[in-house]
């Protein structure tokens, strides 16, 4: 249609206000706009964009709905946006599934929307259904090389001679595979040759993928040392061993168990094992207090010395609200985004008896499955095993800062005593969260539960300690890391 002039105004304040940031505004001048010329699909769509960051997740599904009625162009990128919103914020995957299945109908060939779906199988444990969709996928996109090291992920391993091992090789050396592709293959094949035995070959395999995963972004990813040896420094600045508790706020639902520490730490599990109970539920990695200090704390931790007591009973409301749209029903939600242990001088400020669970694991272990793993380029020490170990030696330092302050509300849980002798472990746990013992803590393994993360399909079995100690498959690799960290054991 023929948008007049005035239309035309507004869409660019619109667009230029959403390019300032200034989300809240560019919504009101597209809801200005919708009222007037409420046929414009595009608009409808940008404004179900504005309105997802800015947390309003009821309201960006109906935008997407009025922009797909108005005949959006492509409503197959529009059914995908609102799956993304059901599934990683509503936690509502029956619908994302739907909108998964809608989008795939309105385009066969939308693979964002196959590559979603497989996923979403793989959450929910349906490992069969996962196999065919990426098998679609291929068939469809012989050069799909995301799907290809997904789908491996989903088979054990028994011999390196094993075909899909040599179809990863053949994928990851093949010209159309850039350095995205190929990070994403060679850790698939890492993972498919450890779990062989070849372990030489393994360890050569994820020193590839990280190696292609820094540079697959502009600029190479690097891991800064110095900066974080400042940030830790600032962080045990400004919460002093003699700074006085915020005084408790009052109890109500749903309260948050935080669960941190190192990545491949057993977070994923101990959450699992609390959401075995009929009071918790398994919030997932949430991005809740970073976004806070992004939104309100900046620049942290200098900005906690003069944040006001209103300041911080406005974000202790925001935090719970949040959890509330996520987990109305919920008496108590875990938050187990591993990083927190950064913020836990900011949680006691906001909630004063929050439980905290710091998981632990031999340090080798951890370095070794870090390195083994595809993370986020942002997270740029999980790239080399030395910067994984210097990252972990200032952990170490700032956890025993956090431990003088909060000594008896941190509670150290630690896999490998986890999976040597479970029921103690879980006992103690649940103890420390005020819960009742609860059988079906432990027969997690059978317990049908979406789960968005890494260890996706090591949760979904029995307990096993083949993990632990997984380091020994390393021990030349690894001998001069284990002199290392055992020089800067903590205090």
């Amino acid at each position: 249609m023929q948008i007049p002039a005035q239309g035309v105004q507004l869409i660019r304040e619109a667009e230029r206000l959403a390019d300032a940031g200034e989300t809240r505004q560019a919504i009101g001048c597209y809801q200005e706009l919708l009222k007037r010329f409420p046929a414009l699909a595009d608009c409808w769509y940008n404004l179900a964009r504005l309105q997802r960051r800015a947390d309003e997740f009821e309201a960006a599904l109906a935008s997407y709905a009025r922009a797909i009625e108005g005949g959006l162009q492509a409503p197959e990128e529009a059914h995908l946006n609102r799956a993304v919103i059901f599934t990683d914020d509503l936690r509502q995957d029956a619908a994302a599934e739907h909108e998964l299945k809608s989008a795939l109908a309105a385009n066969p060939d939308y693979l964002p929307a196959w590559l979603n779906l497989a996923n979403l199988q793989e959450d929910l444990g349906r490992g069969y259904e996962a196999r065919l969709s990426y098998e679609e996928i291929l068939r469809r996109r012989p050069l799909a090389f995301e799907a290809l090291a997904r789908y491996a992920q989903l088979f054990d391993f028994r011999s390196p001679e094993d075909p899909l091992i040599g179809r990863l090789r053949a994928a990851a050396a093949h010209p159309a595979a850039g350095p995205a592709a190929r990070a994403s293959l060679e850790f698939a094949l890492a993972r498919a040759l450890d779990a062989s035995g070849a372990y030489a070959e393994a360890f050569q395999a994820a020193e590839r993928a990280n190696g292609y995963s820094r540079i697959s972004v502009d600029p190479p990813a690097r891991y800064d040392r110095a900066a974080h040896e400042r940030l830790v420094d600032e962080l045990i600045r400004a919460f002093p061993v003699d700074q006085p508790l915020r005084a408790a706020v009052a109890d109500v639902p749903p309260q948050p168990i935080f669960i941190c520490g190192m990545f491949r730490s057993g977070s994923t599990l101990t959450e699992h094992l609390l959401a075995g109970h009929p009071q918790v539920a398994a919030g997932g990695e949430l991005d809740l207090l970073p976004q806070l200090v992004r939104q309100s704390l900046t620049p942290f931790p200098r900005s906690v010395c003069l944040v006001s007591d209103a300041t911080l009973a406005r974000l202790t409301a925001q935090y719970r609200e949040a959890l509330l749209r996520r987990f109305p029903h919920a008496a108590q939600v875990t938050d187990k985004r591993p990083d927190n242990f950064l913020y836990l001088g900011l949680i006691k400020m906001l909630f004063p008896r929050a439980r905290i669970i710091h998981t632990t694991r031999d340090p080798l272990d951890v370095c070794l499955s870090i390195f083994f793993l595809h993370l986020d380029q942002r997270i740029a020490y999980a790239l080399d095993l030395k910067d994984i170990a210097h990252y972990l030696r200032h952990y170490r330092r700032l956890m025993a800062h956090w431990r003088r302050l909060y000594r008896q509300e941190i509670l150290d849980f630690n896999y490998d005593s986890l999976v040597r002798e479970p029921r103690p472990a879980v006992e103690r746990l649940l103890a420390f969260c005020g819960l009742d013992w609860h059988e079906a803590c432990l027969d997690f393994a059978r317990r049908p539960a979406s789960i968005k993360t890494a260890s996706v399909w090591q949760v979904r079995e029995a307990l096993y300690q083949r993990a632990s100690g997984r380091a020994r498959h390393y021990a030349g690799e690894l001998a001069g890391l284990a002199a290392e960290l055992e020089q800067s054991e903590e205090p």
